[in-house]
């Protein structure tokens, strides 16, 4: 075997959404990239905000001297001082530069909390459905992941999370708006599981810390997102850019640290060492000079809005029963089904491309990704309305 049987089972765990992009591409090859309608892949056809493309003619043509080489690896002092600026104006509490650290991306970011914060064997909850690569980062970081079911309305269930907690528990990964449902969670509920924590940490005698993954925070429609700092004390959020600036392929993010989160200097001392040693370095400096100038820019909410809505009221008034997401751009229905994956075998006959549930440990539900063009979804309408037919509904 030319790679290890870890790596070997992983990849086969991890396949869902590896095997739609595959089985979208033969499709597209047989019927033509206009007939196959691809919702399994989170990756915005959106555009980034013009904002972003003056910015960077700007520097192009008025490159700043040195901009291409090495920084300190937490960032440029410029960019952790704006990031950390907007991060103040939308909590209670001051925020300081030194409480970030830029990243690439929200995935280099949640491996450097997780490396900083976890002994061999540690455990970290994830809440059912989450993002599947959450398990292979905690294991990559020498953690256990513990899946944790939530409510019907994919909410937090804290009975769950009091159950699941023990005295190796070190951690706690959030999602809100969530990927795959698209749910935000209330801050009455973060506020509620701050007080649980700090009780399980009472007993157990080792802080328990909540690390709030938030690429779609920008992205809700009916109301904000409730601020992590404002009702969990011991947190770190990491996020990027690629989802509220279209900036997938570009791989900036960042991590901040609540000024209460316990010892939180020598925590950062720890995220600046790991974001080093586990081969970032940095984070890409000519987008954190661009982003620099970007923290309170964002695509148009709006056109997700339009998106949600747009598919949200014709599947469900073809019978598909779902959660109403309040953010991000994903909805996750119930599978007609019982068996999601046959489901979505189903729906690739209508030539409409799903990730099942399973996918993301919630079996007997499939996901919708509708960052693509509108033109995509208003011609996918006719085959849902087929495969609903199909289906009975």
């Amino acid at each position: 075997m030319s790679i290890s049987r870890k790596v070997t089972e992983c990849i086969e765990s991890a396949s869902w959404i590896r095997k739609m992009f595959e089985e979208g591409a033969a499709l597209r090859q047989q019927y033509g990239a206009e007939n196959v309608f691809d919702f399994s892949l989170g990756n915005p056809t959106m555009e980034p905000p013009q904002e972003f493309l003056s910015a960077l003619r700007q520097l192009a043509e008025q490159p700043v001297p040195g901009m291409h080489r090495y920084m300190n690896n937490a960032g440029y002092d410029e960019t952790r001082a704006a990031v950390a600026e907007v991060v103040s104006d939308g909590c209670r509490h001051t925020v300081g530069a030194g409480l970030v650290v830029m990243t690439c991306g929200a995935g280099a970011a949640l491996n450097v909390v997780l490396k900083t914060l976890l002994n061999p064997g540690d455990e970290v909850l994830i809440l059912a459905p989450f993002f599947v690569e959450y398990k292979f980062y905690i294991d990559n970081q020498g953690g256990v992941a513990v899946t944790v079911a939530t409510d019907e309305h994919f909410q937090p269930d804290l009975n769950a999370i009091d159950a699941a907690i023990t005295e190796s528990t070190r951690a706690l990964i959030i999602n809100s708006p969530n990927n795959p449902t698209g749910v935000i969670y209330p801050r009455q509920t973060l506020e509620a599981l701050n007080v649980l924590l700090k009780s399980k940490e009472k007993q157990f005698g080792r802080p328990i810390t909540v690390i709030a993954d938030e690429p779609y925070a920008r992205i809700s429609f009916e109301e904000p997102v409730p601020h992590v700092f404002d009702a969990i004390d011991n947190a770190v959020i990491v996020t990027s850019h690629s989802k509220d600036l279209a900036l997938p392929g570009e791989r900036i993010g960042y991590l901040v640290a609540s000024p209460q989160m316990p010892d939180v200097e020598l925590f950062m001392q720890g995220a600046i060492f790991c974001n080093r040693v586990l081969g970032f370095v940095n984070a890409p400096a000519l987008m954190q000079r661009l982003v620099a100038g970007l923290q309170r820019s964002s695509v148009d909410i709006d056109e997700y809005r339009y998106k949600r809505d747009l598919l949200y009221d014709n599947l469900t008034s073809l019978g598909f029963s779902m959660v109403k997401p309040g953010g991000g751009f994903y909805l996750f229905p119930q599978s007609p089904l019982k068996d999601d994956v046959e489901f979505v075998r189903l729906a690739q006959k209508h030539r409409i491309l799903l990730v099942p549930g399973a996918g993301f440990g919630t079996p007997g539900y499939f996901r919708i990704a509708y960052c693509t063009d509108n033109d995509l979804i208003e011609r996918s309408l006719p085959a849902w309305k087929d495969l609903a037919r199909e289906i009975g509904l």
